[in-house]
């Protein structure tokens, strides 16, 4: 077992005033989470922190400790996920390894404890209360409707996919070693309380998981206890590890977690291979061949200036073109994010209000879901039952029955009149962007009949 940080019993004002601190932001009674778009979203989730200053101050940069002392809050946090929660789960069925992991940090390492096969309640509280285990839940915007609505919005609002975990800990126990994560991680404590040990990072915003040794770290940077209601940020790449406090039966918190593979770096690896193969059709430079025997050479120093020659001419057909296509990054995010939460009691979309006519003016819905992409078609697989669950072929139903869809296809002539609709509050059909109004008018039933415009 690492280290702790002091007697755990006796942390209170005196271990507060005696830890190196995280940024710390008081809240003034903040609201519940406003669900209104977006932006709303994110920006009561960091409160009262603002959204400029988060991103200018922390955002990739250092950690942000939000700690609220607001009942409300911590109600609505309980809510999320509670440790009650999981007798009701197990029995729809969950799986050692693909929903839950079960460890405990030994040694400065993680000790796995799965069983095999389905989870067994009673024999998953044994663990937890006997071998002082960490549960770990993955993914549990699968199983709970408010955390779906949170995470659909946060990805509209980032544009990337967000995860989620949960950890339930019991006192005097560490369920991880000191490590750091490949993505961005917002932590919302739950239930309980929970020790926190933060450290400078040796890989700055890494691109891998990686477990640290205790004594090549050094000493925390920053030191807290979460209580429920508050919030923890960090950036990829921060050394971090926590336990639950002696005198603290349990804690359990949910880690949100964004932007894994989502930099630069990852951006120009995607599309770079676009950006030569369309340019090579129009510059006969790109295709004249590399020279003989290029592949076998040892020394490359001539080859190297030729390259970067060929690296300058790219940025100046970009520079004069702006065009730059995603290719692979694009259709992971579009395939994989979660559907817009309607609700679990909501019955399935169909179409409904006026016909659209030529008269008619429409309005864009779930604009934060819809994307226009010039490529070929692609199947999508946007299902809040596998979020988050990998890349195996998950996506048939129990009747055997494919569950992948394909989004809706026009001809390229309709480009612009998608365009039209995608960027406007509300439009006419009949100024839309087509030659005849038949096709104004087909365009906007298609669109109608698949819910994604309603007539105002």
């Amino acid at each position: 077992m690492p280290k702790k940080g002091g007697k755990h019993a006796e942390m209170g004002k005196e271990m507060q005033a005696q830890c190196k601190r995280a940024k710390v932001e008081e809240a003034r009674s903040p609201s519940v989470m406003n669900f209104e778009n977006p932006d709303s979203l994110f920006g009561s989730f960091i409160s009262p922190i603002k959204q400029e200053m988060f991103f200018r101050e922390y955002w990739e940069q250092k950690p942000l400790l939000v700690q609220r002392n607001d009942p409300l809050l911590a109600a609505y946090y309980q809510s999320l996920f509670q440790l009650s929660d999981l007798k009701e789960l197990c029995s729809q069925g969950l799986y050692y390894g693909q929903d839950i992991n079960i460890c405990r940090c030994v040694n400065g390492k993680k000790k796995v404890l799965n069983k095999e096969g389905k989870v067994n309640y009673m024999q998953l509280k044994k663990d937890f209360d006997q071998k002082k285990a960490t549960i770990q839940f993955h993914q549990p915007q699968r199983f709970k409707e408010e955390l779906w609505k949170i995470q659909e919005k946060l990805e509209c609002y980032f544009g990337s996919l967000v995860g989620s975990n949960v950890y339930i800990t019991p006192q005097g126990s560490q369920g991880l070693p000191p490590h750091y994560d490949d993505v961005e991680v917002f932590i919302l404590q739950l239930e309980g309380e929970k020790h926190w040990r933060l450290y400078k990072p040796t890989v700055h915003l890494a691109r891998e998981y990686n477990v640290e040794s205790e004594d090549r770290i050094g000493n925390p940077t920053h030191e807290f206890i979460l209580k429920p209601g508050d919030l923890l940020y960090f950036p990829r790449g921060t050394i971090h590890q926590a336990d639950t406090p002696l005198g603290i039966s349990y804690s359990t918190h949910v880690t949100i977690s964004t932007y894994q593979n989502n930099s630069w770096g990852d951006f120009l690896l995607d599309a770079i291979p676009g950006l030569v193969f369309d340019s090579a059709k129009e510059d006969v430079v790109l295709r004249t061949s590399i020279p003989r025997q290029l592949l076998m050479q040892v020394d490359t120093a001539d080859s190297t200036k030729k390259l970067s020659s060929l690296l300058r001419r790219l940025a100046d057909r970009l520079e004069n073109t702006r065009e730059l296509r995603s290719s692979d990054m694009k259709k992971d995010f579009i395939m994989n994010r979660l559907p817009p939460c309607l609700g679990c009691d909501s019955d399935p979309l169909t179409p409904g209000g006026k016909l659209p006519k030529i008269d008619s003016k429409i309005r864009l819905q779930f604009r934060d879901h819809a994307i226009i992409t010039v490529e070929p078609d692609q199947e999508t697989s946007n299902r809040r039952e596998t979020h988050m669950m990998g890349t195996e072929d998950d996506t048939t139903s129990e009747e055997g029955t494919s569950q992948q869809t394909h989004g809706l296809r026009f001809p390229l002539s309709y480009l612009d009149a998608l365009k039209q609709i995608w960027s406007s509050s509300t439009v006419n059909v009949k100024e839309l962007n087509l030659i005849s109004d038949e096709e104004k008018e087909n365009l906007a039933l298609s669109l109608w009949t698949e819910c994604l415009i309603e007539v105002i």
